[in-house]
């Protein structure tokens, strides 16, 4: 094995090793954002449908006013 060679296959597995280093990393934050996400949903999801709760409300209330004749210009 020449010695070009042989550098080309160390720069090659040294390359290889960061790319699977990166890939690791970013699979890990993958499922740490998944996990960070979930918690937002269960934290927020109530505090949201309850807020929809009120707007369903304030729409049908609004609906039942009575509206007086409209100014026009």
């Amino acid at each position: 094995m020449t010695t070009t060679a042989l550098v080309w296959l160390v720069v090659g597995l040294v390359s290889l090793a960061a790319v699977l280093a990166v890939l690791i990393a970013l699979i890990r934050h993958l499922f740490v954002l998944g996990h960070a996400a979930r918690r937002f949903q269960d934290e927020v999801g109530p505090v949201t449908r309850e807020i929809g709760e009120l707007a369903d409300a304030a729409s049908g209330r609004s609906r039942r006013i009575p509206r007086g004749p409209r100014s026009g210009g």
